[in-house]
């Protein structure tokens, strides 16, 4: 069969020198397969690779045979690198950003040195590769024409909570909300999310996506938490994917105390003291006028 002009576009494109200018570079998130040929063309011909972790891009070039020089790139020097790499790319060069799996600048380094080359008049090209959310949500079940990619929520509970309830109020009805978490924080993530939105919610958990040991977890919130809960341990890198449900302020504040320890202690395995610290916290009060709270609400029983 003939090729079509984009065809042949693309085949010329590839037998050419790289133009000039920023390339971020998607790379796989677990399977090696998921490279793409345009990606490594431009790893092949890149002046420099900058990279999140240079000890674990050169694990991928090392199979693929590529010898391009790297230089890291990370959270912690990334605004620091930026006066070098735009003096380089002025210059001529090609360099591209890679982040340890997926794509540059989605939770991880790439997204302020792409805005400082477009603020220097520098050409900044996506080469497309895998994405955990993405691959997450499509394979989910639930609605992928109105989602929110929201990151990683804060590590610490009454952040994480109040996070969770402000999204509730300002996020459209049926929105999937997709986080990534930590394996060791993902059961006290589901009783938050339970808290707010109930233990109906439903949910899905994508862990190590695209490896040998993909697993996906759909149901109610209540339901996964369980799941999750009987293991020894929860491993492996996870998203999560919650479908929200438009709340008020006042349906927030409607919970009660006494259910809230509940769900604590059923879900966690806390003793009350514990658990009345950690609503506290999360409703940024003091542990006294939450008890005060609880004897009301017995009081009234």
């Amino acid at each position: 069969m003939p090729m079509d002009d984009d065809d042949s576009r693309f085949e010329e494109s590839e037998k050419q020198l790289l133009a000039p200018g920023l390339y971020l570079v998607g790379t796989p998130i677990g399977n090696l397969g998921d490279i793409t040929l345009r990606a490594l063309h431009v790893l092949r011909d890149a002046d420099r690779i900058a990279c999140e972790d240079t000890r674990q891009t050169q694990k991928l070039l090392n199979h693929f045979g590529i010898t391009t020089p790297t230089i890291s790139c990370h959270e912690h020097n990334e605004t620091g690198r930026i006066p070098e790499f735009l003096a380089a790319m002025q210059q001529g060069s090609r360099i591209a950003i890679v982040s340890d799996a997926g794509m540059p600048g989605i939770s991880d380094p790439g997204m302020r040195i792409a805005a400082a080359a477009i603020d220097a008049g520098i050409a900044v090209y996506p080469i497309p590769g895998a994405n955990a959310a993405l691959s997450a949500l499509v394979a989910s079940g639930l609605n992928t024409e109105h989602f929110a990619y929201e990151g990683f929520l804060p590590a610490k509970a009454g952040a994480r909570r109040a996070a969770l309830e402000e999204l509730a109020t300002k996020s459209e009805e049926g929105v999937t909300l997709i986080f990534y978490e930590a394996p060791h924080r993902i059961l006290e993530t589901l009783g938050d999310v339970q808290a707010v939105w109930g233990e109906a919610c439903r949910v899905v958990v994508a862990r190590e996506l695209t490896k040998l040991h993909e697993e996906f977890l759909r149901g109610s919130v209540a339901e996964v938490a369980a799941n999750l809960s009987q293991r020894d341990r929860v491993r492996g890198e996870i998203t999560l994917l919650v479908e929200a449900h438009t709340l008020s302020k006042d349906d927030l504040s409607a919970g009660s105390i006494t259910d809230r320890i509940a769900e604590l202690q059923k879900s966690e395995n806390v003793d009350e003291k514990d658990a009345l610290k950690r609503i506290a916290r999360e409703r940024g009060l003091s542990k006294s006028d939450v008890y005060r709270e609880l004897q009301r609400e017995r009081a009234k029983r």
